[in-house]
This record gives structure tokens, C-alpha cells and sequence, in this order.
């Protein structure tokens, strides 16, 4: 569920028009502004502040007719923004319907907006949930609907379950992708994994460095022991599957319309500063005891997937009572299936989502 995108945000800084204050993406920036530029008469693209849980925070809303469902994306890290990658795989989605991005408190273009010192205390699981509550009432208020669907993405999977959980009457249903249930689980599956990996290539510096996290994931929690096995893990396509370089992939912000070149500075920081602060607080966090959710349930889940361990969240999957759920595999993904099969996964999404929007209230 962790990745270090602060480390990668600086390694998309570092070029030297960047470190001379210039922008050499911009031209690139805005031919991808006018590709995705939102054009039908009854469309809508907008970005704008708003106020949750005493944060503020910033939202991006994209469809080509505002009168289509509305899907809220809700990103994953702590703090790993999909707003300004949403540029590369989103384009499809916004006929169907109208997607809504947001940043979540303490992160990406949120992350300046706020004292992190005075927000800190209030980043909790609990908090989070209730931030995007808050969020989806707003959509209501803003568009005129009466239920949204919502997507949840590793560590997003956690708070949008967790609204599925506490307010099913806001959702039309739950989509899950790197869906995360039991953190220490998924910390151990995901180590046992990357050392099996490890060993079958003969690389006995990552055996040692994964042997040495113990007792890890027992006992203390911390950020420095979960990236401490992920650094070997990626490598090995936990994140994406058979892509060990993923440098030019964490580039992507740097073309997005909706962010600049301080908005990519955020995303490192505030990435970096919602980690810290969030991940400890996950130990002992688990979804197991929930067998019944009232809305239908969806899980996209990539075969391949070791940051949140895709056998865990199927197999959970398996045992839960709800009006419908389904599961589809994409069989060449990772973690981050929307990215890695495009296609097959705006397929999943008309074929297995779009319905359950469409149905009567």
C-alpha cells in the first residue's frame, strides 16, 4: 500500500531546467490540456476548493455529461495523489461518468493549504472516512444526485470501505482496487513474496534486508520498516507487473494540466508528511470481522499485485454477504491495473459498475 513517491517526486525534479526555476514541461502540458479539454455542451470541468472536516482541500470534477453517475476516486498512499496521473487513464471514464478526483487533507494540492503542524493530530482512519462523507454530500448538494459510486484505491480502499461501511445509503455501490483488509497480513504476505522472489534471483543482499525487518510486521509499525521490503518488492513488479523501472512513470505529474511544477513539489512533501504521520496508526487495522456490506461490492483486483496483497482481498471477497459483488482479475497487473490494462479496466467498469449506477435509487 506504501510506495515512496516522495523519493520519485524528487527524481521527476531533478532535471537541471528544474533546478533553474524553469518549466520546460510546459508546452507538453498544455497539449495534453487540449486533448482532454471537456467540449460537449452539457460537460463540465472544474476545479475547486472545499472545506472538509476543518481542511481544506482540493477537488478536480471531469465529464462530458454532467447528468451521468458520478464515480469518486479516492486515491491511495497516504498521500500518493491520482490527480495529477488521472491525465494518462481517466479520458474514457468521463463518458460514462462524471469523475471526481480530490486531494485528500495533508496531501497534494491540499498539502499547502493547511498548517501541517495544527492538521497532524486530526489525520486518522476515522477522520479521512469522514472527510470523503462529507465530500460525497457536497457532490450531492453541487450536482443533484442522490448517490455517487465510489472507488477506492490502496490505501483509499481503506477509507472508502470504510464509508461503504459506516453511510451505504450514499452509494450506489463500492469498487475496490488494491483493496487493502488486514495491513499486517498484507505486510507479510507482500515481504514473504519479495524474499521468495529475492531468493529465486540469487539476490542475497534484499534476503538479508527483508530477513533483518524482523519481527516486522509485529510489533512496532513504522514507514522506514514497510518501504524497507517495498524497495525490493517494485523492483520485482509488486507495484507494476514486469515493469522494474519506474522512474519514467513517476514523471508522469510533470504533464499533468493540473498540476505545476509547485503543485509536484507539494506531492512529494505532502506525500512524505501523510505517510509519516498515518502509517503507524494502521497496525492493527482490519476488515476481517466485516462479513455484510448493504450495497452491491465490486473488486478490480491485478493478479500480480504484492503491495496490498491481492489474494487477501479476494479471499475476504469470498466470504462477505452483500446485494451483489463481483471480482474481476486483471491478469497483467499489479497494483495499479487502471494504469497497467487500460482498456480491460474501463471494460470492467462499464460492463460491471455502470449498471449499478443506472439502476433506480
Amino acid at each position: 500500500m506504501r510506495y515512496p513517491f516522495a523519493t520519485l517526486a524528487a527524481l521527476a525534479l531533478a532535471t537541471p531546467a528544474a533546478a533553474q526555476n524553469e518549466d520546460p514541461f510546459a508546452p507538453a502540458r498544455a497539449i495534453v490540456a487540449d486533448i482532454g479539454k471537456i467540449v460537449t455542451p452539457n460537460g463540465v470541468q472544474e476545479t475547486f476548493e472545499v472545506t472538509l472536516g476543518g481542511a481544506r482541500q482540493v477537488v478536480n470534477v471531469r465529464g462530458t455529461d454532467r447528468d451521468n453517475p458520478i464515480l469518486l476516486f479516492v486515491h491511495g498512499g497516504p498521500g500518493a495523489v491520482e490527480m495529477p496521473f488521472a491525465w494518462a487513464f481517466q479520458r474514457p471514464w468521463e463518458d460514462v461518468f462524471t469523475v471526481v478526483q480530490y486531494d485528500q487533507r495533508g496531501a497534494g494540492r491540499s498539502y499547502p493549504l493547511n498548517d501541517p503542524a495544527a492538521l497532524a493530530p486530526t489525520m486518522t482512519p476515522d477522520r479521512y472516512r469522514d472527510d470523503a462523507i462529507e465530500l460525497i454530500e457536497h457532490l450531492q448538494k453541487r450536482f443533484g444526485k442522490k448517490k455517487v459510486v465510489l472507488l477506492g484505491h490502496s490505501w483509499g480502499s481503506v477509507v472508502g470501505l470504510s464509508v461503504a461501511i459506516k453511510r451505504p445509503d450514499l452509494l450506489y455501490a463500492y469498487v475496490g482496487v488494491g483493496q487493502g483488509i488486514d495491513f499486517r497480513e498484507g505486510e507479510k504476505l507482500g515481504m514473504a513474496w519479495t524474499r521468495a522472489k529475492a531468493l529465486a534471483d540469487g539476490n542475497t543482499e534484499a534476503v538479508a534486508a527483508i530477513d533483518a525487518l524482523a519481527p516486522y510486521p509485529q510489533g512496532d509499525f513504522t514507514i522506514a520498516k514497510a518501504d524497507g521490503w517495498r524497495k525490493y518488492a517494485m523492483p520485482y513488479g509488486s507495484l507494476m507487473y514486469n515493469k522494474p523501472d519506474l522512474k519514467l512513470y513517476f514523471q508522469t505529474p510533470l504533464l499533468s494540466p493540473e498540476y505545476g511544477p509547485d503543485d509536484v513539489k507539494a506531492w512529494g512533501r505532502g506525500s512524505a508528511f501523510s505517510v509519516s504521520t498515518v502509517w503507524p496508526q494502521l497496525a492493527d487495522m482490519s476488515f476481517k470481522p466485516i462479513r455484510k456490506l448493504e450495497i452491491p461490492v465490486v473488486f478490480l483486483l491485478g493478479r500480480h499485485d504484492y503491495t496490498t496483497p491481492s489474494p487477501i482481498a479476494a479471499a475476504w471477497l469470498d466470504t462477505l454477504e452483500a446485494p451483489s459483488k463481483s471480482l474481476v482479475w486483471l491478469e497483467h497487473s499489479a497494483h495499479m491495473p487502471m494504469v497497467e490494462e487500460p482498456g480491460h479496466f474501463f471494460a470492467a467498469l462499464v460492463r460491471e459498475v455502470l449498471p449499478l449506477a443506472q439502476s433506480p435509487d
